[in-house]
Parts: structure tokens; C-alpha cells; sequence
């Protein structure tokens, strides 16, 4: 495709490695021709580059096949998830993961992209509720202040919570943030 028809969230290929379209500009140079100001995420490290690209130089698009897996459980370095059409598992790294490790429980569903039969890029589901193992006890009439408090959840991460928050409650957590987002009513 010419990189004149890029988009915002698309996926492309540059010397051999995967990038995904955060945001670009077109912009009018002094002298010359007008360019593409793209700025690229790359897929296989998360690092941010700025690319300058002439409207009529073609860059090739990669299709990614997402699908929605289960995360059963991880083994040291090594995660293993479910397909959940048919069933096939596959095992990925710490690196493709991600911070999946810190947020899922077994039989959490996720998406997973997939570049030629590999997994490229891990999507955690936004929000994910989480019990409460281990907190400081209530304190009465600290809720006048906007004072938090550190609680280790049941997958072992620590997240500031708010004084009201007891132990074996659960909690719902932004995956993207890792911060507090309320308490769950069962």
C-alpha cells in the first residue's frame, strides 16, 4: 500500500519488523515534496520511532489474525493459553506476555494476535477483579482524606487502594494503568 493510505491502528512491515501505526501527519516540507510524519510502535519491543515516509513510497501491511484465547496457567517464564475455538494450546514468553502475569487468574479470556502462525501482540482484557489477600486493617474516620493504601491481590500484585478496602474483597483493577478502579459487589 502506498503510504498514502496508512491509518491510525494499522499494522505494518519495515525491514523485516512489525510496527503498528500510532499517529502520522502530513506535513509540507520548505523545499520539496510533502511527507508522512508517522510515528511507529514497534511490536516485538514496544519502542516508539518517528519515520518519514513520501506519500507515494509503498510500505507493506500485515494482517494480524486475532483471536481470543484462555490463560490456563504459567510455568516460570513460559505462559500457557487455550484457543478457545479449537482448543489448541499454545505457550509464549515473558516478552510477548507482557504484564499479563501480574493480572490474570486461570480461565481469564484475552485477545492474541497473531503474525504467520506467531504470537505478536497480547491484549488483556481492560478490567480485571481481583481478591484482596493482603491489606492494612480499616481505619476509622481516615475516610475524610484521600489517603490510599498498598494491597497485595490474589495474583501477587500490590495496587494503592482506598482505607475501606478489607481484606478478601475484590477489587477491580485497570489492566492498562494498574491502578484501583472500584469495589466489586457480589
Amino acid at each position: 500500500m502506498r503510504a498514502s493510505e496508512m491509518r491510525k491502528g494499522q499494522t505494518v512491515k519495515i525491514d523485516g519488523k512489525l510496527y503498528a501505526i500510532v499517529d502520522y501527519q502530513h506535513v509540507k516540507l520548505g523545499k520539496g515534496g510533502a511527507v508522512y510524519q508517522t510515528k511507529l510502535k514497534s511490536l516485538a519491543d514496544g519502542s516508539i520511532q518517528n519515520v518519514r515516509l513520501r506519500s507515494d513510497e509503498t510500505i507493506e501491511e500485515a494482517f494480524l489474525d486475532k483471536r481470543t484465547y484462555e490463560y490456563l496457567y504459567s510455568s516460570g517464564s513460559e505462559h500457557v493459553l487455550m484457543d478457545t475455538t479449537s482448543y489448541d494450546q499454545i505457550t509464549i514468553d515473558d516478552d510477548t506476555f507482557g504484564d499479563g502475569p501480574k493480572y490474570l487468574k486461570p480461565n481469564t479470556q484475552l485477545q492474541v494476535s497473531m503474525y504467520e502462525g506467531k504470537p505478536v501482540v497480547v491484549t488483556l482484557p481492560n478490567t480485571v477483579d481481583l481478591e484482596v489477600t493482603e491489606t492494612a486493617p480499616e481505619i476509622k474516620g481516615a475516610t475524610a482524606t484521600n489517603q490510599n493504601k498498598p494491597a497485595t491481590l490474589e495474583t501477587g500484585v500490590v495496587v494503592q487502594v482506598p482505607p475501606f478496602i478489607k481484606l478478601g474483597e475484590l477489587v477491580r483493577v485497570d489492566t492498562r494503568t494498574g491502578q484501583y478502579v472500584t469495589r466489586v459487589k457480589e
